[in-house]
C-alpha cells in the first residue's frame, strides 16, 4: 500500500491515527502473550506479528506521503489491569476493537487504496476479536449506540 500519491491532510491524519493504534497494539499484545500459554500464546505470537506489519505499511505509506509518522510511545497505559489468562484475554479483545475504530476513519476516506487497505484491517481486526471473545459485533468499530434511532421511528407503507 505504499504507493499513495498526493495523500491530503485528512487523510494523512487518519493514517497516523491507524498508526497509533497499531503501535498500541503492538504493545499490549506483549502484555497478552506474557499471560497466556500454548494455543493463546501462540495466537498471541500471531496477532502480534500481523500488527506489526499493519504497523509497518502504515508507517512506509505516511512517508510515501511526504508526512513524518508519529512515533511510538515508550509505553502505554493498558485500559484494564492484566493479572490472568483472562484478563489478557479481555485486553486482546479491547486492542482489536481500539484498532477497528481506527480504521474506520480510512474506510471514510475518498481515495480507494486507502478505503480498501482500511476495510481489510477493520474486517482483520474484527476477526481476531471474534476469535478472542468467541462473540460477533453488528458493525465492528463502531460504538454499540452509535446506530441507535433518534426519536420516532418512520412507518413504512407500501404504495398505492
Amino acid at each position: 500500500m505504499t504507493g499513495a500519491a498526493a495523500v491530503s491532510p485528512q487523510a494523512v491524519a487518519r493514517l497516523q491515527a491507524a498508526l497509533a493504534a497499531e503501535q498500541a497494539a503492538c504493545y499490549g499484545y506483549g502484555v497478552v502473550g506474557a499471560y497466556l500459554s500454548g494455543a493463546g500464546a501462540a495466537r498471541a505470537d500471531s496477532d502480534w506479528i500481523a500488527h506489526e506489519l499493519a504497523r509497518d505499511s502504515l508507517t512506509a505509506t505516511i512517508t510515501a506521503a511526504g508526512a513524518d509518522p508519529v512515533a511510538a510511545a515508550v509505553a502505554y497505559r493498558l485500559p484494564i489491569q492484566v493479572r490472568s489468562a483472562t484478563q489478557a484475554t479481555a485486553l486482546a479483545v479491547i486492542i482489536e476493537e481500539r484498532v477497528a475504530q481506527a480504521y474506520i476513519g480510512l474506510v471514510g476516506l475518498t481515495d480507494l487504496t486507502l478505503r480498501a487497505f482500511g476495510a481489510r484491517q477493520l474486517r482483520d481486526a474484527a476477526l481476531r476479536a471474534t476469535t478472542w471473545s468467541h462473540a460477533t459485533a453488528a458493525f465492528p468499530g463502531l460504538p454499540g449506540n452509535s446506530l441507535s434511532a433518534q426519536g420516532s421511528t418512520p412507518a413504512i407503507s407500501e404504495p398505492g
